[in-house]
């Protein structure tokens, strides 16, 4: 999935809330509904991709909202459970805009998409940042874990690259989904590095309560 040519104009469609994905970032899912199990069949029989997106609200409702960016992913790993759910893993490949929605017979919501904004997502490239930019932003994570009474090994995230890091901690965190979406749709990696730190700063000097992580 490294030419252009080969991402596709329009998508499948999965809305989740407080939940984003990055270009190399896995993600594992569980899919139970039925509109999903039709859409992850169909994706299966073709390219195996969908877009990942959050609604704009924590809504019920069956069409909610959604936000314009989302990111495609591309499913790596299927299993089916005995009780019909399927637990698939996503790996990110570029985040898009959506165009317009597409009307459909189908259980599940269809949209028209455009990559033009996100051109280097799939070409990966160095950036400029060493661990020790992060040094602040672990600092205020670990406070903010502990808060919240969650624990993560550090150990072993440090582990992987910059990127990865920085990919994985915006989606972990204890963010709301508003958040979230600030970080999905920031520029490049160290401008999501410094939306990053701005957040935690607010979760660190306050006394927010938000218990939602992934």
């Amino acid at each position: 999935m490294k030419k252009e040519e080969e991402l596709p104009n329009k998508v499948s469609v999965f809305p989740l809330s407080n939940f984003i994905i990055f270009p190399r970032t896995t993600v594992p899912l569980n899919i139970f509904e039925p509109r999903y199990i039709q859409m992850i069949d169909d994706s299966m029989k073709s390219s195996r991709l969908i877009g990942l997106i959050q609604p704009k609200k924590n809504s019920a409702q069956s069409e909610p909202e959604l936000y314009d960016i989302g990111c495609l992913g591309k499913i790596t790993s299927f299993n089916e459970t005995e009780d019909g759910r399927y637990l698939i893993v996503v790996n990110g490949i570029s985040r898009f805009k959506i165009m317009k929605e597409i009307k459909n017979d189908k259980l599940y919501r269809e949209c028209e998409i455009s990559f033009n904004d996100f051109k280097n997502d799939t070409y990966y490239k160095d950036e400029e940042l060493k661990f020790t930019d992060l040094r602040l932003i672990f600092k205020n994570l670990k406070t903010l874990f502990e808060k919240k009474g969650y624990t993560i090994n550090w150990k072993e995230l440090e582990k992987n690259n910059l990127d990865q890091i920085i990919n994985t901690l915006s989606i972990a965190s204890p963010f709301t989904l508003e958040e979230k979406q600030a970080l999905l749709e920031t520029k490049d990696l160290n401008l999501r590095k410094n939306k990053l730190e701005e957040i935690l700063k607010t979760y660190v000097s306050g006394d927010y309560i938000n218990t939602t992580i992934q």
